[in-house]
């Protein structure tokens, strides 16, 4: 079973809390699991794809949209949520704003050369180990070390 961190409200209130929808995006490559960061538009910072509900569109669609805009992600999203993550999203010249972001696995078939924020951002496969690294949310991290899309093996 797999422990859930405990969040964290960066501080605010209860009702000034905001939800996004973040992709956890894949491949398995030589029996080894990668993961695909992404940085953050302003400061850089190695992140999942993630972003606001959409209308019409299911959590796990929602993230599919985020991953294919941010990183040019062609995926089957699983509709499963992973778990929750908490972070504080940077909004200019206002206080942070506190998210909860609920993470969802997309299974990447293909990554495309053009996308609609190619120039903003770079991208980048690692391991589950070094993604959890270079990210710096916790709760985050723990998501990714946990999360093991291959079929368990038989127990001889």
């Amino acid at each position: 079973m797999i422990k859930q961190l405990p969040i964290s409200l960066h501080g605010a209130r209860k009702g000034d809390v905001r939800t996004q929808f973040a992709a956890l995006c894949y491949r398995v490559k030589r029996d080894k699991v990668q993961i695909l960061l992404v940085t953050s538009r302003g400061s850089k910072r190695w992140i999942v794809p993630k972003g606001w509900p959409m209308e019409g569109k299911t959590p796990a669609e929602s993230a599919r949209q985020e991953a294919w805009e941010e990183a040019g992600v062609t995926g089957q999203p699983d509709g499963t949520c992973l778990g929750v993550y908490s972070y504080a999203k940077d909004v200019g010249s206002m206080d942070d704003l506190p998210c909860l972001a609920m993470l969802y696995p997309i299974a990447v078939k293909s990554l495309a050369k053009k996308y609609p924020e190619r120039g903003e951002r770079r991208r980048r496969w690692v391991s589950r180990k070094r993604a959890a690294k270079l990210v710096s949310e916790r709760e985050l991290a723990r998501l990714i070390l946990d999360f093991d899309p291959r079929p368990a093996k038989p127990i001889a």
